[in-house]
């Protein structure tokens, strides 16, 4: 769905036109039909990418963890924001996230699946006590985002400890990886003879840590020929003039221990195309573009696009085999501009920069005190520039939660959401304004820039298939439909039924490939769900459930080092309060009530009976005839049909209706003749014609015993039965109170270090927002962390500490 990519962004200009120099004076542009001078041919890159974009929409999720680390056992809290990809404002489209938590082998340690309300949801999952100490990563996305890939997901790594164990486990040690990493990215996409060119690494060990290091670059004979020294997080350039094609050069670098580490660069191209992006003036950049001159006359175009909006377009001539781009800095919108060089329609060069945002959404928080003692009222004042959703944690900065940044929603939307692979502290490219930072963001564009899609699609015409649509009313269930022998079943109608009091019933056709799905709206926590065929006409299909999870790919993160010995202490706590949490926590999870519409799926019945209103009779048969007149019973060979009486079009309908038991379609009327009618405490007729998704009925009859649980029914032998977790029920954050003297005085220990989540947050501008709750006996410092969104597409993040002070 993607390639990698030499860096690139977006902006809109006026043109002046120089021979070989080309001036963009950049502007903000509201929308891709404002583009300046861009070509009017319909074929044109810049028009097949306006065109691309129309018909994609990008979808992105941020996850606000309560905190960076974890024990196991602990509960893991969170919510997500759902944003467009362009200006990144709430988008309310999708109804369903799906959040899991993946060890070193991508392997799912935890899923659940999250319902999604005015673009945001928020839930919680229990890590388990078993895991092993490492690195996992917490990955949330979307079933529309499936179609863009897991490289695309939010993915967050996070530390989980298990206290009982050691530290992390060890690296296999038969593993046969190399000790190091040693990558080499050139600037534009190649290095080419006789050409200048910018080359980007990054170097890290075994684990994926980053490392630093000094070296050299040197030819086949030896010859230094270029320095290097990585900047930040193990990742440098150096500037490099190949002198010939095919000829090979070796970068040796020595690490802080003397370990030496040798890689060795990309093949020399003999013909191509290199690009040096100069950033050395305040308000503006230069794009440099040069291969080897020709005769004739040779014209590039450059494209600039940031998310989905194309927002640049021009042209220049080559001049003695160089064309130049001046772009305004000030025009560029903030996060990753992609600039793509094309001669005719084939893309040469490709490069990213990164422009850090000067407006954010200010939020400002303080505590009412410096420091509390324990089980005292902690209060927090919150206040924001413009109205926003916000989240909140509270959480004891430990040795081990202070090791490990957390995200903030600024960073990820603005520039992690754009990046494949692992980012090592995204937050320090905004922190951090020097040019130290500039160049190591610049470093990171080259090092790691990708697309979401592929230029030869774009230019094609043939946008990548969607195969995941967006689920706009709530959990969409997939499943499939086989032959005895393995091969899918084409247009055999499947029922889907989660029977019980407030049942849901959806069917589906299966397609060429035997999939069947089936979207199930307010569908929350553990339900029986029953997958069927017709068994009077289908009974040897064989029938199974899809995941809805993505398996494997996406990020691996950094293994965990040996922990440190200054670790030992928060370790010792952190054992602590797990095993008096486990021992002294006797609050029960707490839910939030859901507000399910129990109308049945064909709403209000044109007839209906409470049957303990009726005398009751031992048959059903003798029911449906001396109550039911819109139901006529008859009796064939092959035994009981029901006939329902269209009574406004004075029809009688021929075929036996779509015949409910607590949900679950019977088939055979005689299995229902046979039911105990004093099971039954409610009938319900539909005296019409009935369409249910592609599928039309003679009518409905539902039958609903009383306790909802289908009264000992026997249910189709060839039925798929199984206990399915739907959408996480709304869980409630629990913090203990010490309103009362007696509270105060509990002799049960309080070892928390969350003291305090709150996922729903408004804020308002000029109206300050009050929180408050109480600490716990845990003395230390505790850092308060709030993420926000506006409706405008701003994010901001801010944070504070205070310290609770031990008792005397």
């Amino acid at each position: 769905m993607s390639r990698p990519l030499l860096p690139a962004r977006l902006f809109c200009g006026r043109l002046l036109r120089h021979p070989g120099y080309l001036l963009l004076t950049l502007g903000w542009l509201a929308s891709a039909s404002s583009l300046a001078q861009a070509p009017t041919d319909s074929t044109a890159p810049g028009n097949k990418l306006r065109q691309h974009y129309r018909r994609t929409l990008t979808e992105q999720l941020f996850l606000h963890l309560d905190r960076p680390a974890y024990t196991a056992g602990e509960t893991m809290w969170f919510k997500a924001y759902a944003v467009d990809g362009t200006f990144h404002r709430p988008l309310a489209m999708s109804k369903v996230a799906y959040v899991e938590v993946l060890d070193a082998a991508q392997r799912p340690v935890v899923q659940t699946k999250l319902a999604l309300t005015d673009a945001t949801g928020n839930g919680a999952v229990e890590l388990p006590a078993d895991l092993a100490s490492g690195r996992y990563v917490v990955r949330a996305y979307t079933n529309w985002m499936k179609n863009a890939g897991p490289d695309f997901y939010f993915q967050q790594p996070v530390t989980i400890l298990n206290t009982w164990q050691a530290g992390p486990a060890p690296m296999p040690a038969t593993s046969s990886a190399p000790a190091y990493d040693f990558q080499f990215f050139p600037e534009g996409g190649q290095l080419v003879q006789g050409l200048p060119g910018r080359v980007a690494f990054k170097l890290t060990d075994r684990r994926g840590h980053s490392l630093a290091a000094t070296g050299t670059v040197a030819d086949a004979r030896g010859t230094t020929v270029a320095t290097l020294q990585t900047l930040k997080f193990g990742m440098g350039s150096f500037q490099l003039t190949p002198t010939t094609a095919g000829a090979t050069y070796t970068a040796t670098v020595k690490l802080p221990g003397g370990a030496v580490v040798t890689g060795r660069l990309p093949a020399i191209a003999e013909q191509g195309y290199a690009l040096l992006l100069t950033d050395d003036n305040p308000n503006s950049l230069t794009l440099a573009v040069q291969t080897q001159p020709t005769t004739g006359t040779e014209r590039l175009h450059l494209l600039a696009h940031t998310g989905q909006q194309l927002t640049a377009s021009a042209e220049a001539a080559l001049v003695a085999g160089r064309a130049t781009f001046q772009v305004d800095k000030r025009g560029l919108q903030p996060g990753i501009t992609h600039f793509t060089i094309f001669n005719g329609q084939r893309p040469v060069a490709e490069r990213l920069f990164f422009r850090r945002p000067t407006h954010t959404l200010a939020l400002q928080g303080s505590a009412s005190a410096a420091a509390y003692g324990p089980r005292s009222r902690v209060s927090l004042r919150l206040e924001a520039s413009q109205p926003a959703a916000t989240s909140l944690a509270v959480y004891r900065l430990d040795s081990l939660a202070a090791a490990t940044p957390a995200a903030d929603i600024s960073s990820y939307l603005l520039l992690a959401a754009d990046l494949k692979g692992f980012i090592e502290d995204a937050g320090y490219y905004f922190r951090d304004s020097s040019a130290t930072a500039r160049l190591a963001a610049d470093n990171l564009m080259l090092t790691q820039g990708w697309r979401r899609f592929k230029w030869d699609e774009v230019l094609a015409g043939r946008p990548a298939a969607s195969l995941y649509p967006p689920e706009l009313n709530g959990y969409v269930l997939r499943g499939r439909v086989s032959q005895p022998g393995g091969a899918p079943a084409s247009g055999i109608p499947a029922y889907l039924s989660l029977p019980g009091l407030s049942f849901q019933l959806a069917n589906s056709l299966s397609r060429t490939d035997g999939t069947v799905q089936f979207e199930l709206p307010d569908f929350y926590g553990l339900r029986k769900l029953v997958l069927q065929t017709n068994p009077q006409r289908d009974s040897t299909y064989h029938l199974e459930l899809l995941s809805p999870f993505t398996a494997g790919g996406g990020l691996v993160p950094p293994g965990l080092a040996p922990l440190p010995r200054q670790w030992a202490t928060s370790l010792s706590e952190r054992h602590l309060q797990t095993q008096a949490q486990r021992v002294y926590d006797r609050q029960p999870p707490r839910y939030r009530s859901i507000s399910n519409d129990t109308l049945a799926f064909f709403g209000r019945a044109d007839e209906w009976y409470l049957l303990d209103n009726y005398t009751r009779f031992p048959s059903l048969e003798d029911v449906m005839r001396e109550y039911v007149p819109a139901v006529l019973v008859r009796k064939r060979k092959d035994g009981f049909h029901f006939l329902v009486i269209d009574r406004p079009k004075h029809l009688t309908l021929q075929e036996n209706p779509l015949t409910l038991l607590d949900g679950l379609p019977i088939f055979n009327i005689n299995q229902v003749m046979a039911f105990d009618p004093l099971k039954i405490r409610k009938l319900e007729v539909i005296a019409n014609r009935y369409f249910l998704g592609q599928q039309v009925y003679d009518g409905v009859v539902s039958y609903t015993t009383y306790k909802g649980d289908l009264g000992g029914f026997p249910i189709n032998p060839h039925a798929l039965i199984e206990e399915y977790e739907g959408l996480q029920t709304p869980r409630e954050f629990y913090t203990p109170r010490y309103d009362t003297e007696a509270q105060q005085h509990s002799r049960l220990p309080d070892l928390r270090n969350l003291l305090y989540w709150n996922p729903a947050v408004q804020l308002a501008p000029g109206q300050p927002r009050a929180l408050d709750f109480f600490s716990s006996d845990q003395a230390g410092r505790y850092l308060v962390v709030v993420q926000g969104l506006a409706p405008t597409g701003l994010a901001g993040s801010t944070s504070f500490s205070f310290e609770v002070k031990p008792a005397l």
